[in-house]
């Protein structure tokens, strides 16, 4: 964290941008893939973002990622983007933005099972065992009939392939601990991006996904909506992110894992009239209790 103190407003402007930017991207998602199929758009998304971010690097005189280096990020980015993203833009399909942004908060609850696991870094405590209970209940919640709360459940498909993604994202993050990566986080995140661009694009060409594509078919919403995710939610927010922690503590910094699916969830309900019933709610509380409990919890070293 920086000794030097930035000017109030820009903090503030740089959180609004991590939290508002970062939490209506499930929506600009959701627009999206209601025409252009789901592994093509992110493989757009992230070859767009990934290339410009690379080039701006570059440009600005740091070091081209070495051969090593990217092995490092196309293996990294079978698990951060192909899986995670992959299947992301897919569940986008079948259900709701808010209830994905949701889901995609169980993250936290993955990274913490990715410690003990993978890194050995954490123990699991009784606190962190209890975390993870409330997180997975909030997904039952969401995905299940059982309590009456009213309202149809998600998909189970889609909720069981958000919960590959989550635990995925969890694994890639743990293992950039382990591989060689480009000093520079911003080249380093601009190699994965484009690595991962790549692998979409390759899935949706085995999928079948470009089979029939008419670009010229597609509405300028659903552009508008690429060119956002592109610009927006990749290259200013990821901008962002990364100003801040040079100056913030990452504790504070992360409470946009809180407030992504709040955002996610009004922006659907008011804006693309999705369901905030009963069901949402609870779910939604339930998983960020979990962040909560498991993101401010001290930290037990596992050697």
């Amino acid at each position: 964290m920086s000794a030097h103190r930035p000017p109030a407003w820009q903090t503030l402007l740089a959180f609004a941008t991590i939290y508002l930017v970062w939490g209506s991207t499930f929506l600009a998602i959701r627009i999206g893939v209601h025409e252009v199929p789901p592994f093509l758009l992110a493989g757009i998304r992230f070859l767009l973002a990934g290339g410009a971010m690379v080039a701006w690097m570059l440009a600005r005189g740091a070091a081209a990622p070495t051969l090593l280096q990217w092995r490092s990020a196309f293996l990294l980015a079978t698990l951060i983007f192909l899986s995670n993203y992959g299947l992301v833009f897919w569940a986008e399909t079948r259900i709701p933005s808010g209830v994905t942004a949701v889901m995609q908060a169980t993250i936290p609850a993955f990274m913490a099972l990715a410690e003990i696991v993978v890194l050995g870094t954490q123990r699991l405590s009784w606190r962190l065992a209890a975390g993870l209970g409330v997180g997975l209940a909030g997904v039952a919640v969401l995905a299940t009939n059982t309590l009456g709360l009213g309202g149809s459940a998600v998909d189970p498909v889609a909720a069981g392939a958000l919960l590959i993604a989550s635990s995925s994202w969890a694994l890639g993050s743990a293992l950039t601990r382990k591989m060689p990566l480009p000093a520079s986080r911003a080249m380093s995140s601009g190699a994965q991006m484009l690595a991962g661009g790549v692998w979409l694009s390759l899935a949706a060409v085995a999928l079948g996904e470009t089979r029939g594509f008419d670009p010229r078919a597609v509405s300028s919403g659903a552009w508008l909506a690429l060119l956002y995710l592109v610009v927006a939610g990749s290259i200013v927010a990821f901008t962002a992110y990364t100003w801040l922690l040079q100056h913030e503590s990452p504790t504070r910094v992360g409470t946009y894992a809180y407030v992504n699916p709040v955002v996610a969830v009004l922006l659907g309900y008011f804006l693309a009239n999705e369901p905030l019933g009963a069901r949402t709610v609870a779910g939604t509380v339930c998983v960020l209790t979990s962040v909560l409990v498991i993101t401010t919890m001290r930290r037990t070293s596992g050697r």
